[in-house]
């Protein structure tokens, strides 16, 4: 594929993503009556289905990272020139931030709305680590033992760590950014934003480099 289909591909990928992230946000608040856990569940299962649809859609294109933190990953693995995987993160910021306000469109809410949710910490940064950690090490682990079984898998490992983890699982830098833009169900507070990307980025090279030696073929094997 040309650099340009891999590009809108991932564009298009994170703007899907953040749309239905925030739209099912906004209808799950609206839908819950108060109720968090039931809003949060409405959250959920959209995220984690159409996160199986876009990376079964997209992935034969871009490789459906929609991620910065799993581009960053594939750049350690040298498995994305450092060009390309600038223009993916590119992409995948400003897909995002479309997305976000697409769904602002969509539901009538102000277009440009900044979160006012606070998400910071030291729960919540152990929260972001941990689900990056295990996303991008569900990713690699994935590839190498059953890659048509990836969007599939990720889908699933997301409806989870939404769940079991503190901050509900963003594991995301440009999902993070986008989500900065929206003071709905699913916002996270712009001053809040850097320390989760920190988070994030910090744990994808520790995934990377662990499971790049967990998985690692050796001679013996």
């Amino acid at each position: 594929m040309t650099l340009e289909r891999r590009l809108m591909a991932e564009w298009l990928g994170t703007f899907s993503l953040l749309a239905t992230v925030i739209g099912s946000g906004i209808m799950a608040e609206r839908l819950a009556d108060g109720n968090v856990a039931i809003a949060l569940l409405g959250n959920t299962i959209p995220t984690g289905a159409i996160l199986v649809v876009l990376i079964t859609v997209f992935g034969p294109i871009s490789g459906a990272h929609f991620n910065p933190a799993v581009t960053l990953s594939f750049a350690l693995r040298r498995e994305i020139g450092r060009r390309d995987a600038v223009l993916y993160v590119v992409a995948q910021i400003l897909g995002g931030i479309v997305g976000v306000l697409a769904a602002h469109v969509m539901f009538e809410h102000p277009l440009l709305d900044p979160s006012t949710t606070s998400r910071s910490g030291i729960g919540q940064w152990a929260g972001e680590f941990v689900a990056t950690f295990g996303l991008v090490g569900t990713i690699l682990a994935c590839i190498k033992a059953r890659p048509s079984a990836v969007p599939m898998v990720v889908g699933l490992y997301i409806t989870a760590a939404y769940w079991f983890t503190s901050s509900t699982s963003f594991a995301n830098p440009a999902v993070t950014i986008a989500r900065g833009f929206s003071d709905t169900f699913a916002g996270i507070a712009p001053v809040d934003v850097a320390a989760f990307v920190g988070v994030q980025m910090i744990a994808a090279i520790l995934a990377t480099w662990f499971f790049g030696w967990l998985l690692r073929e050796t001679p013996n094997d």
